[in-house]
């Protein structure tokens, strides 16, 4: 009798360790979901910033030629997309982009004193590539900061937080733009 009761103690306890286990286990899982997805998030991001990048040389060179009084507004765009290529962190990442799209609204406020530029199809082109690429960015930006937002929670919250310490994670910074950056931008289009 007393060796059937040690049994089923042991039997019990044999389960709850295996219960404990597999719970830890899909904790630590989800955990890694979340944090695998803010990588991916970040990485869609950073496609289309880079693709971003990459057409403003091509803006600027059609601009050369018709905005020759502008030269300076032309290298601050050219220097600032230096600054946000090689910016390291979210947040300089963030500041860097919101000076840059700040300074591409410059060139197409300053376009429109150049009518042959307006009318210029490269340079329609090319403006509304930027400016597709500027929303696409936007709305991957909304979802990569729900998803460091839930990652957030997650690591904050009991029980996960003893696994997250577990795993040595830490918060991850939210890509905000500055206050300024969220005006709305003005942006006419001459249609052929």
């Amino acid at each position: 009798m007393i060796m059937l009761v040690v049994l089923i103690v042991l039997g019990i306890l044999a389960f709850a360790a295996v219960g404990f286990v597999l719970y830890i286990g899909t904790i630590y899982n989800g955990l890694v979901v979340v944090k695998n997805n803010i990588a991916k998030a970040w990485a869609n991001i950073d496609v289309l910033l880079k693709q971003r990048h990459d057409e403003i040389p091509k803006l600027i060179s059609a601009c050369e030629a018709y905005m020759k009084y502008e030269k300076g507004a032309l290298d601050g765009v050219v220097a600032l997309r230096n600054t946000a290529a090689s910016a390291a962190t979210v947040a300089q990442k963030a500041q860097a982009e919101g000076a840059l799209s700040a300074g591409l609204a410059k060139i197409f406020a300053l376009s429109e004193n150049y009518p042959d530029l307006k009318a210029n199809a490269s340079f329609q082109q090319l403006q509304k590539r930027i400016s597709d690429l500027e929303s696409q960015v936007a709305d991957r930006r909304e979802f990569y900061n729900d998803t460091v937002n839930n990652y957030n929670i997650r690591i904050q919250s009991f029980p996960d937080a003893f696994v997250a310490s577990f795993m040595g994670l830490t918060a991850h910074e939210m890509f905000q733009v500055e206050g300024s950056d969220r005006a709305d931008v003005a942006v006419t289009i001459a249609v052929p």
